[in-house]
């Protein structure tokens, strides 16, 4: 066996198959193109890569360990499956389940004596991946991302929708109403929102105590437990936890707001936010790797809210010619400690109605090693004013 990639999946993989050839970029003059060996590739390794385009017998993580993998649940779609995952863990925890896949534990590392993995499945695995398929599939709604790594939105969009392919009958796919005529032996249960889920699966929202966006992923968490078990339990959802930096509210020591939504790595999640804080003024620090997104539709929805940008990264000068072009304030700052001092001075003194949200619609590699780090350092940055 061969496996394209060195990182965690790769080694992962390697630890099960001892005999396996790791290759990457480094090591294309040793790499057989005629080979017909079984080659794993890892899921950030894009189509286009040399490597990959002279393999021929190349298959998924998933596709390697599906023949061994008990009852499994696969959660996609553009944001909020690494929290619906997380949920859906949390609530499934009784039934002896656990999480992996995208987050977390590799499959090659995860508990075959569980009963049932709960994967969060990216795009790039699901591209990759022929042969293995979900029991139930649930599709967070899908926007423009990942368009450099899949050539167009429509790629991104349809190795999303491939994991309903090989699905069989008696198996469900939770998606959004958009592709309700996706062609599929599997059972379809097709939503508008989160008032379509909860009416479906007879869930009274009153008793949930998340606010959207993370009511929809609430939702779809319990949505499982409802179909296998016949079981809804408030009390476990309520009890979730949610993880840093995504939508994470926190006050500085003049006690204004502040908002580390680092997390929002594309257009979607950041227009999600700003939709919770619609009545406020909004300080927002844009920017990072766009990772070739178009951002015109982000501008476009910009004309609701009282807004002031503060763009960093290094599609820096890109969100000022767009701020430009849709005539929206906008202060170039370039690094993440400069915006912060830039709306520290320009923040008014707990008026009640000014926020200050780091909701880049970026990734976070250009200036920081994880989103994560990036939400850290904002924090840091804060502490100082």
């Amino acid at each position: 066996m061969r496996i394209l990639g060195k990182g965690k999946t790769a080694q992962a993989i390697k630890e099960v198959y001892a005999d396996a050839t790791l290759y990457d970029d480094n090591d294309c003059e040793s790499f057989d193109p005629d080979s017909d060996e079984i080659t794993v590739v890892s899921p950030g390794i894009p189509p286009y890569n040399a490597l990959v385009k002279s393999t021929k017998n190349l298959i998924s993580e998933y596709d390697l360990f599906c023949q061994d993998s008990p009852y499994t649940i696969w959660i996609s779609g553009t944001n909020g499956k690494t929290t619906t995952t997380a949920m859906m863990e949390h609530i499934l925890k009784y039934k002896n389940a656990i999480s992996g896949g995208n987050i977390g534990l590799p499959l090659a590392k995860m508990d075959r004596t569980k009963n049932i993995w709960i994967l969060e499945t990216s795009s790039f695995t699901m591209h990759y991946t022929n042969k293995a398929k979900p029991n139930i599939y649930v599709l967070l709604p899908i926007t423009e991302d990942h368009t450099s790594w899949h050539g167009s939105f429509s790629e991104y969009e349809n190795s999303k929708l491939k994991a309903m392919d090989n699905l069989t009958e008696g198996e469900v796919a939770i998606i959004p109403a958009k592709y309700k005529d996706y062609p599929t032996n599997g059972f379809k249960i097709c939503y508008e929102n989160s008032n379509d889920l909860a009416n479906h699966f007879g869930i009274d929202t009153s008793k949930i105590n998340f606010k959207e966006p993370f009511l929809m992923d609430a939702l779809l968490a319990m949505s499982a437990d409802k179909i296998l078990f016949d079981n809804i339990d408030y009390e476990r959802i309520n009890s979730f936890v949610q993880d840093p930096h995504k939508m994470e509210e926190f006050r500085d020591s003049k006690n204004r707001l502040w908002v580390d939504d680092s997390k929002a790595t594309n257009f979607d999640a950041t227009l999600q936010a700003l939709n919770r804080y619609e009545k406020e003024k909004i300080h927002i620090i844009l920017g990072g790797d766009d990772k070739g997104v178009d951002l015109n539709p982000l501008f476009k929805e910009f004309y609701k809210y009282d807004i002031e940008i503060y763009s960093i990264g290094t599609n820096c000068d890109k969100l000022y010619g767009l701020s430009q072009q849709y005539l929206n304030i906008c202060h170039k700052c370039y690094s993440l400690e400069e915006a912060v001092k830039q709306i520290g001075a320009n923040m008014n003194i707990d008026n009640g109605l000014e926020v200050a949200l780091l909701s880049p619609s970026a990734a976070s590699l250009d200036q920081f090693s994880s989103y994560k780090e990036r939400g850290e350092k904002f924090k840091e940055f804060v502490s100082y004013l």
